[in-house]
């Protein structure tokens, strides 16, 4: 008898599913920690990753991210803590057994194997019916828009497209949570752009959990609902895009995540309505104050590039703006990005809007750059 052919969840099959509770998560890390020899991978890491979401993990070579996506997925084995997929604790279970499936940075697609062999390699494994297999690697195709390149041979596909061939084979077995290790690292600016579409549109349409790691934080902040910034093992700081780049905890998450001006300084002044002036060397800024600060505290701030604004009154005695000199001009297109440096010695970037004013400025000219108080982030850490 012919087994039922088993769909890959879309929209509508993700709909008719038992409704999960408000909140559910898809995957918890519990005081995980990692380390190979004399070498922490990762130290005490512990949050959730919510049911349905884009999740990314971001940070530098090194951080950790990668190995705690390999710890998921089964490839690697904790030293100590706990990672439950959909409520269930991993613990010795192999990566055929739990319910994710995993993109590799290198894809490892097969390149004496067709497309069609490729995608269909895990269910042939799994010894199922031919025509359930025929029809489920159709549906994968047709999924990722290559419907009609099952006969191809790898080495007859752009980049691009054995990227969507390494979609359908992790899609295949229908995981609750897709595992994307650095897919686009490899791919050329363009079809990068492409591909983040093709992920998004795809994360939509299947309402999977997916969990990508990259280094590249215009990948993460394109693509994630939420990002995980890692450094040296540890979790920094975990928010939406907007809260991360808009709300910077740390000073490593301000420098990782954007361009930023960073400046080391203590508190000077707080005032009754919620600001404070940081004086940092030769500079001062005024900013809102956290709670709990206190004065002649140690801080950091940080001030993004674009909150930088060309011309209006300094206002140096005040904290919202200096006047310096521009040592470099760079024509970004719809910006331009002014170096600059104070009487003493200053160095602050700011990328101005390509307007006739920023225009008029020349290397050597002197400038009045200013900015306001709420884009003035105070890290405490």
């Amino acid at each position: 008898m012919t087994n039922p052919v088993p769909h890959i969840a879309t929209a509508r099959s993700v709909a008719s599913a038992p409704a999960q509770a408000a909140g559910d998560s898809a995957v918890e890390i519990r005081n995980v920690s990692k380390w190979f020899g004399d070498v922490t991978a990762l130290d005490n890491v512990s949050f959730e990753i919510r049911r349905g979401e884009f999740f990314s993990l971001l940070g530098p070579s090194g951080c950790g991210k990668t190995t705690l996506l390999r710890m998921i997925g089964g490839f690697e084995t904790p030293n100590e803590g706990q990672i439950l997929i959909d409520g269930v604790d991993t613990l010795g279970a192999p990566p055929y057994a739990r319910s994710t499936n995993m993109i590799f940075q290198h894809l490892a697609l097969f390149p004496h194997m067709n497309v069609l062999d490729n995608v269909a390699f895990g269910l042939k494994m799994k010894r199922l019916d031919d025509e359930v297999i025929k029809q489920k690697v159709h549906q994968a195709l047709e999924l990722v828009r290559l419907d009609g390149y099952g006969e191809r041979k790898i080495d007859q596909l752009s980049g691009g497209q054995k990227q969507r061939v390494a979609m359908a084979r992790a899609l295949i077995n229908d995981p609750s949570v897709l595992l994307l290790d650095e897919p686009l690292g490899a791919l050329d600016l363009q079809l990068r752009l492409q591909m983040q579409d093709e992920l998004r549109r795809l994360h939509k349409s299947l309402g999977n959990t997916f969990i990508f790691v990259t280094h590249d934080q215009g990948e993460a902040m394109a693509m994630s609902d939420r990002i995980a910034v890692m450094d040296q093992g540890h979790i920094l700081q975990i928010g939406t895009p907007e809260d991360i780049y808009e709300a910077p905890r740390t000073r490593f998450v301000a420098d990782f995540v954007g361009h930023t001006n960073v400046f080391d300084g203590h508190v000077s002044r707080i005032d009754d309505n919620g600001e404070c002036l940081v004086a940092c060397s030769g500079l001062t800024f005024r900013c809102i104050a956290p709670a709990g600060l206190t004065l002649e505290q140690p801080v950091s701030v940080a001030l993004r590039f674009e909150d930088v604004t060309l011309g209006g009154d300094p206002g140096s005695a005040d904290g919202t703006g200096c006047s310096a000199t521009v040592t470099e001009k760079m024509y970004l297109g719809g910006m331009f990005r002014l170096e600059t440096r104070t009487d003493e010695g200053v160095a602050l970037t700011s990328d101005v809007t390509n307007s006739d004013a920023a225009r008029l400025f020349a290397e050597g000219d002197t400038v009045n750059l200013t900015w306001q108080p709420a884009n003035v982030s105070v890290l405490l850490e």
